[in-house]
């Protein structure tokens, strides 16, 4: 061995690291270290929001301590290694190595993040400075200025908030595969920590970054979206929430802990991060810009703090029994924040359940779908390559689908005519203009507008492909596995069951002008997202 390899440290596999007990995660305050200061982050420091029973922004100071008494810092906190994979052959840290980076992709949030947190805990265990990279390309599939917008603003907090941590930001602009290992050889970069999505572009990313990075730098992803890892959940596609839900709860009490903090890094890096030209990167997009960003949602973990704050005291009580009533004020409004990871599901798990005594019935159906569908939403993408084909339906959906497929529909609709909300059902249309204008349709109404796109269009493969179209050109949770699970169950029937037969649908679940109405005031809800109250343009 060389005086180079004399030494090295684990970084993935079954030996990620050499601590005294490497299973199970630790319950939090048990360890205290004051050697190694908690610094207030940007989101912490500025998280407003509503006069709320604590005082405004009292569930970030909450937060905070929180953190602060599980641990002094991820060092000190037993890190469960179970949410890690290796991605490289090789597993151990070089010695001479001069840093650990964080690609940030999935996930961009400083605290409450398992795939920051364990690279800084590589850092610190190597006493080596920790640096954190976002890897900007200027178009990415569907995405336009209201979901580059929303992602850039809240990096730019991310940005402020690692600077405060002696933890440089690096913004790379283009394809991960191409600017990558470039900037880890460049800085002897020791290991490479990434965040984990299940969707066919970033595997690809990932994969294409395994293949180009130095073959003696390893490499290992976190599943830091999901409480209970999508690896640890199921190794297989579930077959629906009936069967991957016990299998998550019984998993909850490991993973749903407290998180410890990210720290301001105590070991300084002499390669400076480049400071961002915001302005810049907003110009160099080139992408859409005709669908406008929203008023309603501020970007960023402080905003997505002060809507989980909001949603705890004035919407959970209403949570359990008004949810599909979209004339309520019962949804927690938080899935824009969920999907770019600038708030941690974990996190609102953890403060929605403290008031399970009080509204047990909210707290169990919030659970519900943002774990268990949420996770299953994982889970499906993740095993089944065509999650947004009809091909990836079960068999049963696709020999009823092509059965059916001929039969004569009573409106045909093209693209531009749904986009524009200008169908014959007033309240599809006012669905479809709440999603244009203010980047999210109501959860109940999701369900009805993508059926009744199967009921108007020539097939169940034109009905998919619109649907995830416009789902992805307009909703700020856009190109997210949730939203294609949702097209794909109600146009496919994944994660759900045959029915009576009908013309079109074949034995696929119906919905219908009807039954909405037994359900909430259809009118109301017309009235509000009428074409003549509503601006031309997305506002």
């Amino acid at each position: 061995m060389s005086p180079k390899k004399r030494k090295r440290e684990p970084l993935g596999g079954t030996e990620l690291e050499n601590d005294a007990a490497d299973d199970g995660a630790e319950a939090p305050g048990l360890t205290e270290n004051p050697g190694i200061p908690v610094v207030a982050s940007p989101a912490e420091k500025t998280m407003g929001g509503g006069a709320r029973s604590g005082g405004i922004g009292a569930l970030a100071e909450a937060v905070k301590q929180a953190r602060a008494r599980t641990a002094s810092s991820v060092a000190e906190f037993k890190y469960n290694k179970k949410r890690v994979r290796l991605v490289s052959q090789e597993s151990e840290l070089e010695e001479g190595s001069l840093g650990i980076l964080y690609w940030m992709s999935r996930d961009q949030r400083v605290q409450d993040n398992w795939a920051f947190l364990y690279a800084q805990r590589l850092a610190l265990k190597q006493k080596l400075p920790l640096h954190v990279c976002f890897c900007l390309v200027p178009k990415f599939l569907d995405a336009t200025i209201r979901h580059f917008g929303f992602l850039l603003h809240g990096l730019k907090e991310v940005a402020e908030e690692c600077q405060e941590l002696n933890i440089p930001f690096h913004l790379l602009t283009g394809l991960a595969k191409d600017v990558l290992p470039p900037f880890v050889t460049k800085h002897s970069i020791g290991g490479v920590v990434t965040d984990f999505a299940p969707l066919r572009v970033p595997m690809q990313w990932v994969q294409d970054v395994r293949e180009r990075l130095p073959p003696n730098v390893p490499f290992v992803q976190v599943d830091a979206h999901n409480i209970v890892p999508c690896w640890v959940a199921s190794d297989k596609q579930e077959y629906g929430a009936r069967t991957i839900r016990r299998k998550i709860h019984d998993r909850l009490a490991e993973f749903l802990t407290e998180f410890p903090p990210v720290i301001r890094h105590p070991y300084p890096s002499t390669v400076q991060a480049e400071v961002v030209d915001w302005d810049a990167c907003f110009a160099s997009l080139q992408v859409d810009r005709s669908v406008k960003e929203v008023r309603w949602a501020k970007p960023g973990t402080a905003a997505g703090l002060a809507v989980l704050e909001e949603f705890v005291e004035d919407r959970l009580k209403f949570f359990g029994t008004e949810r599909n009533n979209p004339n309520k004020a019962a949804l927690s409004n938080l899935s824009p924040w969920f999907h770019f990871g600038q708030l941690a599901v974990q996190r609102a798990i953890l403060e929605v359940s403290k008031h399970r005594r009080r509204c047990k019935e909210s707290v169990d159906a919030f659970v519900e779908e943002a774990v268990v569908r949420r996770e299953l939403a994982d889970n499906f993408c993740f095993y089944n390559q065509k999650y947004d084909q009809v091909e990836g339906a079960s068999a049963w959906a696709q020999t009823t689908l092509a059965l059916h497929a001929k039969d004569k529909r009573t409106h045909l609709y093209t693209l531009q005519q749904l986009e524009e909300g200008k169908t014959h059902d007033p309240l599809w249309n006012a669905a479809q203009l709440q999603m244009v204008h203010e980047g999210k349709m109501h959860g109940f109404l999701r369900m009805y507008w993508a059926k009744k796109i199967l009921e108007w269009t020539s097939s169940p493969e034109e009905a998919l492909k619109f649907s995830i179209y416009l789902n992805d050109r307009y909703e700020l949770d856009g190109r997210d596995p949730n939203g294609y699970v949702g097209c794909m169950w109600s146009i496919c029937g994944i994660h759900d069951q045959g029915w009576a037969e009908r013309a079109v649908f074949g034995k696929i679940r119906y919905m219908n002008y009807a039954g909405c109405k037994r359900k909430f005031d259809v009118q109301r809800f017309e009235c509000k997202y009428s074409p003549r109250k509503l601006p031309k343009q997305p506002s």
